[in-house]
């Protein structure tokens, strides 16, 4: 698999170098231990039964014990015990060697011949996706177009990989994704689209291949590195996209929403109708209280239609449910309505006079962190290990000298755009520790990491697979609009052709799959205002929200 510069395959394999140098280390020690038992045989032969051997007659024996075929002339010439306790070791020796030797030789084997081959091209197969690579963005999109009953393949050149992935019921075309042969046996000229999802270069090498087959294909490109955006579409890219500059510009956002009266970046889904996230900050006038208690509905007349507790999403959470600084609000409502609910999240002693924002790691989305930041006239404090223009402090986020000199006591937030998952858990640990009030808001390569970083303190986190998986889905998905691929919830407008004629009583979207349906969108206007005996048309948009896998699972019932 190819991924993001400076990480480890998403998946290991042996490798073929690996298992030859197994075979050989074995070969040696078995050749090594031969000759010693040849000439510790002449020895014993000659020293206690006075009966010299050749090297020739001596390697005999050897083999005859190894192979369990029998002694010949020498089997009554053992008469001491030396030359006996000799024969026993070796014949010891020789059952520990062969059986040593079946994980080397004969279970690859047995293996080798029971694994089917990775297929090597496609049946005849029309508006199909085409992904070129396989990450863990990958991963998300699969599942949307497993959903969404969309065809696709995954070409990888690696072999063992190709074969992983068969395993797993996974499409896959085993062959070189910057070859236009290989790009034919995939039909990559009937496709719908085709994905590249490797490093810049070898995408770049892709598109290429594409444009050999292809003229009209869409050709979608992930970009490591934004400044080679143009070099991509030169080479055929139709459109390239830039998850991680989107995920910087989310943080960004996230932190100026938490320590601002500004609501911020509101997914807006009618005229003056808005859905937003909500940190609730410790000492807030509703930090502490039930849902049912906190006023939110009669004080500001917003719905809350789910909250993330710790990395856990509630669609619809129950009256009962307690609000605390560890809650997320997932809001919907006016801009006014809205307004009011976030001066009920906010704490009096957390605001921009507290001090500057910090921002941990300074590559791609910690730069996009950075400069999002003083676009809102925030000051920033940047820390990063490399001495690179632009860091103010110099040194390790998990050292707490470090985040001590950068001011995390005093600082309204912590953003860590780290590129390592274990060095974000950890110096999240750490912060937390100094500066039990800080906003801690983390970026996470890898969605299994999400719950660790939530346990370890962190007030907010956004997975980079989950994002890229999201724009790509939106991007290339008829029927799915995803409104929101920078948030921890997913908010997409879709049809439920399933679901026409059914009261939202009777459809019970939320039971099923555990998505809320927020508002629907019916001939230009959206309707806000859903009961539970509102009858779903043919046509109608309807706009729900929920985390990736319920969503999902609103597409199988849905569409």
């Amino acid at each position: 698999m190819v991924d993001r510069p400076g990480r480890v395959p998403f998946t290991v394999f042996p490798t073929v170098s690996r298992q030859r140098r197994r075979a050989f280390l074995y070969l040696a020690s078995f050749a090594g231990v031969l000759v010693l038992y040849t000439f510790a045989y002449m020895w014993g032969m000659a020293m206690f039964e006075d009966t010299p051997r050749t090297v020739l007659q001596a390697f005999s024996v050897v083999i005859e014990t190894f192979t369990t075929t029998g002694y010949g002339v020498d089997a009554d010439k053992w008469t001491t015990p030396q030359m006996r306790l000799l024969m026993v070791t070796m014949q010891i020796s020789g059952v520990i060697l062969i059986f040593m030797a079946l994980p080397v030789f004969v279970a690859p084997w047995v293996q080798e011949a029971l694994r089917v081959s990775p297929p090597t091209t496609l049946d005849d197969v029309e508006d199909h996706i085409v992904i070129c690579g396989y990450s863990p963005r990958a991963e998300t999109l699969i599942d949307e177009f497993r959903s969404w009953d969309r065809e696709y393949v995954v070409v990888v050149r690696d072999r063992e990989e190709a074969l992983d992935l068969y395993e797993r019921n996974i499409t896959v075309v085993h062959g070189d994704p910057e070859s236009a042969d290989t790009l034919r046996n995939v039909h990559v000229e009937d496709a719908d689209a085709v994905v590249a999802d490797a490093t810049d270069e070898q995408n770049a090498s892709i598109a290429l291949a594409v444009r050999e087959v292809s003229d009209t294909v869409r050709v979608i490109t992930l970009v490591e590195n934004p400044d080679l955006t143009n070099y991509l579409q030169y080479a055929g890219s139709d459109q390239v996209i830039s998850p991680r500059h989107l995920l910087g510009h989310s943080l960004a956002e996230k932190v100026t929403a938490s320590v601002t009266a500004d609501l911020g970046e509101t997914v807006t889904i009618g005229e003056d109708f808005e859905i937003v996230e909500l940190s609730i900050q410790a000492g807030s006038e509703i930090d502490g209280t039930r849902l049912d208690e906190s006023g939110i509905r009669e004080q500001t007349g917003a719905s809350i239609i789910g909250l993330w507790r710790r990395g856990e999403f509630q669609s619809s959470p129950s009256p009962e449910a307690e609000l605390d600084g560890n809650t997320i609000l997932l809001a919907a409502g006016r801009e006014a309505q809205l307004e009011r609910l976030k001066e009920m999240t906010l704490s009096e002693g957390r605001g921009p006079i507290r001090g500057s924002v910090i921002v941990a790691g300074y590559g791609e989305v910690g730069s996009t962190v950075e400069e999002a930041m003083e676009s809102k006239s925030m000051r920033t404090t940047v820390v990063d290990k490399d001495d690179k223009e632009g860091v103010d402090v110099l040194g390790d986020v998990t050292d707490e000298s470090v985040l001590q000199e950068a001011g995390v006591k005093y600082a309204n937030a912590l953003i860590l755009a780290l590129a390592d998952d274990t060095t974000t858990i950890f110096a999240t640990l750490i912060a937390r520790e100094l500066a039990p009030g800080v906003e801690i808001v983390a970026r996470a390569n890898e969605t299994d990491n999400i719950g660790k970083l939530y346990s370890a303190g962190a007030d907010y986190v956004l997975a980079l697979e989950t994002v890229s998986g999201r724009m790509l889905a939106s991007t290339i998905l008829e029927g799915e609009e995803i409104i929101s691929p920078d948030k921890q919830i997913e908010i997409l407008r879709t049809t439920a052709p399933r679901l026409t004629g059914q009261t939202l009583r009777d459809a019970a979207v939320r039971t099923r799959t555990g998505c809320t349906v927020i508002a629907v969108e019916r001939d230009g206007e959206v309707i806000t205002d859903l009961g539970p005996d509102f009858v779903i048309r043919g046509d109608d948009q309807l706009i729900i929200a929920g985390t990736d896998d319920d969503t999902n699972e609103f597409a199988e019932i849905a569409q």
